[in-house]
């Protein structure tokens, strides 16, 4: 593997994990957790470990179906090239997006965000969940049906790891995954020892939204052009 292989995964990790979407929905299911059990917060914490555990194993999943997938594809010696530049220029592409995002933000963008259709049914679904139960429940949801909208660094993270055998694609995908939902993981240990109370974590994620895009951004679409100039 190329040497710069633990920059690259981490930078997408961290450019997939700051993704807007996955935290407005933890925090979506923080808050209503909350209301329905305002004086436990044990059973907001269960909830908040259920849904990035329940988030984390089929994410993860996702991660050895596409690997799977490039290494079937890749067999074929003669488009292996072609591939690899083709995850530099969907990097570079997810890049520009969301520094356009910073530039000119607005909910829902292409590629970058939940499409805004898609927000009342999920918000819908997460005014029903009251336990661990429901956490487990939507964060497999989310995964299969809403995250592949924004997952484009991941299947950049994958392409690049299908070249290795699968036994050692294990810990790197473990790692990514780890780094992916680590915010959600800081979140939930946030509010049940009372560092800050969710609204404003809330206010702070929606007063520094495009600044995450740019952070986003920046990353992806550095690892794009490492990729394009041969350096990864």
């Amino acid at each position: 593997m190329p040497d710069l292989t633990i920059p690259t995964i981490l930078s997408l990790a961290a450019a997939d994990a700051i993704n807007p979407c996955e935290l407005a929905i933890l925090l979506l299911v923080l808050i209503n957790i909350l209301f329905y059990n305002p004086n436990n917060l044990k059973k907001v914490l269960y909830a908040g470990l259920a849904f990035i555990l329940s988030v984390f194993v089929m994410y993860f999943i996702y991660g050895l179906v596409i690997i799977q997938f490039f290494k079937v594809i890749t067999v074929l010696t003669a488009v292996r090239l072609y591939i690899y530049k083709g995850f530099a220029v969907l990097a570079i592409i997810l890049g520009i997006l969301n520094i356009k995002d910073y530039i000119s933000y607005k909910p829902g963008s292409l590629a970058t965000e939940m499409p805004m259709s898609f927000r009342p049914k999920v918000k819908k679904i997460i005014s029903s969940i009251t336990g661990v139960k429901g956490a487990i429940f939507l964060g497999a949801f989310v995964t299969l049906f809403l995250l592949p909208c924004t997952m484009g660094p991941y299947i950049i993270a994958s392409g690049i790891l299908s070249v290795m055998d699968i036994v050692k694609v294990l810990p790197w995908l473990a790692l990514y995954n780890f780094i992916f939902v680590l915010p959600m993981l800081l979140i939930t240990l946030i509010v049940y020892f009372g560092v800050s109370k969710i609204e404003n974590i809330q206010t702070w994620k929606d007063r520094n939204i495009r600044k995450l895009h740019l952070i986003a951004g920046i990353l992806t679409m550095l690892v794009g052009l490492l990729i394009l100039i041969g350096w990864i």
